[in-house]
């Protein structure tokens, strides 16, 4: 998906420092919603959390991926991204999650067991 259509608007929105929450689904289908920090890269189709690798969504997400849900608002103002979600734990990968993370909220704190929950956005809803 090519969000670089969505818009400046858009665009800016998920720049601004807001909270975001990341649903994913528990066994059985209920959700499992929490929150999380969130960044957006335009170019690559790709938005990314940095979490620990033994959080439960990260559990929840597991080697096979899932499907998944992030969203952030701001007043009237939301967008939720949808999209699969995979795994990253490759030194470089979580480097780059972590420098992006930095430049929209702050320094995350040192975490050994780090790892990026990588989703792929396959649809975009909102009002921006």
């Amino acid at each position: 998906m090519n969000l670089a259509e969505q818009g400046d608007a858009f665009a800016a929105f998920w720049q601004e420092r807001h909270l975001c929450t990341l649903a994913t689904a528990r066994p059985g289908g209920p959700p499992h919603v929490v929150p999380v920090g969130a960044t957006l890269d335009l170019a690559a189709g790709l938005a990314r959390v940095i979490t620990s690798g033994t959080s439960h969504k990260a559990g929840l997400i597991g080697p096979a991926g899932a499907l998944v849900a992030l969203c952030q608002v701001d007043g009237r103002r939301w967008s939720t991204l949808e999209g699969h979600a995979v795994l990253r734990t490759g030194p470089e990968e979580v480097a780059e999650a972590e420098r992006r993370y930095a430049a929209r909220y702050k320094p995350p704190r040192a975490n050994p067991s780090r790892v990026v929950v990588e989703i792929r956005v396959t649809r975009v809803l909102g009002n921006v």
